[in-house]
């Protein structure tokens, strides 16, 4: 089973075999024999690559719950329990992941030598239980309904361009002189062009932007905006260091856009492996601190 599970999630056996100590015709004999046992063809392999059959899909959810709760077990009788270990499973948006996650998460494996970090960045919203994930990181966006979301930080977001774009263009004293403005904003914004702003007193108004520009990746985004491409709305996380050092500006400083609000999220289940609480809680502190 732990064999079978290690090729789908590297998609090759030859690298399930160097993980596991093990040679190549060692694994696809066992994944043989599995077959055999089940019944039913379970991968589909060609010289490149390597994929799940239906039977194989279901196989391998089931298969990692097994081999999960007898892990567990296994640590609890042999004392073990307290100590964090094993395979961790995280995902996270493409550039929080680049520009925050990824650093954050070598630092926790230095403190926690036993701990294995499967990292998967991507924008699209993950299905923890279907695609075998641990810890989730979300940013903003509705939640799915049957996992365990806790925020652990939020972030303002402002408008912003580049000093050379600023000196460039007409002068930006209010919301609505956004309009005249080549704006860049993320695609899949549930709003399309249309732009809202707190004042700190409390007003709030709409502006309907000129969106060009319309990019599915943040650090794109990003670049745009140090290229001079136009004016944007970025959250803190995302601009923080270009702001301090003078590569971006903020415009209408005394306007915000609803914050980003980050979650970590993990599925609900009785007992939750302490590898998984030490990650959880390891993150909390750091964004915490920030």
């Amino acid at each position: 089973m732990r064999t079978f599970i290690r090729a789908v999630e590297l998609g090759s056996l030859s690298a399930a075999a160097r993980e596991l100590d093990t040679t190549q015709p060692t694994v696809s004999k066992i994944i043989t024999g599995l077959e055999a046992e089940m019944g039913a063809r379970l991968l589909v392999r060609t010289t490149t690559s390597l994929s799940c059959t239906e039977q194989g899909e279901r196989l391998y959810l089931r298969a990692r719950q097994m081999v999960e709760a007898y892990d567990e077990a296994k640590a609890d009788v042999r004392g073990l329990i307290e100590r964090p270990e094993g395979r961790l499973r995280v995902a996270a948006p493409v550039s929080f992941g680049v520009l925050h996650l990824n650093r954050l998460v070598l630092e926790f494996m230095e403190h926690y030598p036993d701990i294995q970090v499967d990292m998967t960045l991507n924008d699209r919203i993950v299905d923890l239980t279907v695609e075998g994930v641990d810890v989730a990181l979300r940013i903003g966006g509705e939640l799915p309904p049957d996992v365990v979301a806790r925020p652990i930080a939020a972030y303002q977001r402002t408008v912003v361009a580049s000093p050379g774009y600023i000196r460039a263009h007409p002068a930006i004293r209010r919301p609505q002189d956004l309009v005249k403005h080549a704006y860049l904003r993320f695609a899949w914004l549930t709003q399309g062009d249309s732009l809202t702003l707190c004042h700190r007193d409390g007003r709030e108004t709409t502006v309907a932007t000129q969106a060009r520009y319309r990019i599915n990746n943040s650090l794109a985004i990003r670049e745009g905006l140090l290229a001079g491409a136009g004016v944007g709305v970025a959250p803190d996380w995302l601009v923080a260091d270009l702001l301090e050092d003078g590569r971006l500006e903020r415009i209408l400083p005394a306007w915000r856009a609803s914050p980003h609000e980050l979650f970590v999220l993990y599925p609900p289940r009785r007992y939750q492996p302490l590898r998984e609480r030490v990650f959880i809680e390891y993150l909390t502190r750091k964004f915490a601190d920030q």
